[in-house]
């Protein structure tokens, strides 16, 4: 399949840590198009496990879901960083745990609908415990949980975030 002509991008706005783009393109056929693109620096996901039989999920709010989720640690990758040292960061900072095995388990595009947001999914084990220092907007709960209930949060609904049911049920299943 041939990809499309980008014929011209600009930026519409630009935030924190995406920004929005409009992309006009022609596809294969010669017809024009706009795209409207979220551009993300990229993400990890950890399924830690304190036990081989334990999990760690996190509570907390989401603005865009007007709730809270029940997720697992991730983080947004700052530019040029590493993925593995992203993932070994942002595990301490959100659940106060250090990883002495850390393997990346799978990669994939959250919603390639719209933005080219890529996730990297680790599994950390042999934790040790220091101390939590999550971002000055994130306010984190800590739920350590047997890996049965956890698979049996995400059957029944109460796990929903997409990372974390793909996470759980590629590193727990």
């Amino acid at each position: 399949m041939n990809k499309p002509q980008i014929l011209k991008q600009q930026t519409v706005f630009k935030g924190r840590v995406i920004e929005v783009r409009e992309d006009v393109v022609i596809d294969p056929r010669g017809q024009q198009f706009t795209r409207e693109l979220v551009v993300h620096p990229g993400a990890v996901c950890i399924v830690a496990r304190p036990t081989p039989d334990e999990v760690i999920l996190i509570r907390q709010y989401r603005h865009s879901t007007g709730g809270e989720l029940l997720e697992i640690p991730a983080g947004t990758l700052h530019r040029g960083e590493d993925p593995m040292d992203c993932a070994i960061r942002e595990l301490e900072e959100e659940t106060g745990y250090r990883a002495g095995r850390m393997v990346e388990r799978a990669r994939f595009w959250t919603t390639p609908g719209f933005t080219n947001e890529f996730m990297y999914l680790y599994e950390a084990s042999g934790l040790v415990t220091t101390q939590t220092n999550p971002d000055e907007d994130e306010i984190i709960e800590i739920d350590i949980v047997p890996t049965a209930n956890a698979l049996r949060m995400v059957d029944d609904g109460r796990v929903q975030d997409a990372k974390s049911i793909l996470g759980l049920l590629r590193v727990l299943k």
